[in-house]
């Protein structure tokens, strides 16, 4: 145990703090990204409406560890897609990448399930006003529909949270690819290594939950 401690403890937070941060990067571009779509999907043009249907029908419904390999593999192997200099970096940022064209689906889907909470005579009032299309959604039914998704966007942010763990297959050093290794080194305290890194995702979704929760009473939409 105490040989195991010593070559797992200094290792845990870098690892865990890699998770972090593919967290938060994943999530500020999901949401980018997912409330453009689920503008896309209410939007009065037909080819944008049909473009977020087929991309959100599509991606949502391929498993994300192809994701995270087409992004390895194929923008950056074969089309020669760089973000950082160093390997490391690179597919640190091709798995954001990869969660964030995955993520955003189950945002987009999220906040299109916001908009029916947002009574339709507010729409229609504001366009008799004269408001575009843009104007009423960014400005009438958005913030309406993202206080009404707050507790539904903490599950796709835990969601999220877990599945940064896929990260681990292009390289990039988060908690599961430590929890590999010291498998691979420490194969007889299996089940320790795995209590550990479980309870390292537990304090970070429960965190998170909790935080949302707490969102999620204080901007309630009153009715």
């Amino acid at each position: 145990m105490s040989e195991l401690w010593e070559d797992m403890g200094p290792q845990l937070w870098p690892a865990f703090w890699v998770t972090i941060q593919l967290t938060f990067w994943s999530a500020i571009g999901s949401l980018i990204w997912g409330t453009i779509l689920a503008g896309m999907r209410v939007s009065p043009v037909p080819v944008m409406r049909g473009f977020a249907e087929v991309y959100v029908n599509i991606v949502r419904n391929t498993p994300l560890t192809l994701v995270v390999l087409f992004c390895a593999i194929g923008l950056y192997q074969n089309l020669g897609l760089t973000f950082a200099p160093t390997i490391e970096s690179n597919n640190f940022w091709l798995a954001v990448l990869a969660f964030v064209l995955y993520t955003s689906t189950f945002v987009c889907e999220t906040l299109r399930a916001g908009f029916n909470t947002v009574p339709l005579g507010q729409a229609e009032a504001a366009r008799s006003l004269g408001l575009s299309f843009t104007q009423v959604f960014g400005i009438i039914v958005l913030p309406q529909a993202t206080r009404a998704t707050i507790g539904p966007m903490g599950s796709v942010l835990i969601a999220l949270t877990k599945n940064t763990t896929i990260a681990s297959v292009i390289g990039v050093a988060e908690a599961a690819a430590l929890m590999k290794t010291e498998i691979e080194s420490f194969a007889d305290q299996l089940l320790v290594i795995f209590a550990v890194i479980a309870v390292g995702f537990m304090i970070i979704t429960l965190s998170e939950g909790a935080v949302f929760g707490w969102l999620a009473k204080r901007w309630a939409v009153k009715r």
